[in-house]
């Protein structure tokens, strides 16, 4: 157990972050589902700078890593494309 009490600031803060982050991560992976489920082209369109600021958002936290993104939204734009 923690004895100074730094330490016990750091594991509250710890754990508040830990319940954003899982939060957020959540919401983009709900999202990305949704915009994969898209059949409509306009809608896809309408979505893909949303989901995309998004991941950017996550990987500049840190909750994923930068390249995870940055995979993630190429698949995305690709999927977009095939759209008719």
């Amino acid at each position: 157990m923690a004895n100074h009490k730094s330490s016990k600031k750091r594991i509250k803060q710890t754990i508040t972050k830990n319940l954003s982050n899982r939060y957020y991560g959540k919401v983009t992976r709900n999202a990305v589902r949704k915009f994969r489920a898209t059949t409509d082209k306009a809608d896809a369109a309408a979505q893909l700078p949303v989901v995309s600021s998004m991941l950017d958002k996550l990987a500049k936290k840190g909750v994923i890593h930068a390249n995870k993104a940055a995979n993630l939204k190429s698949k995305l734009a690709k999927q977009l494309n095939k759209l008719a």
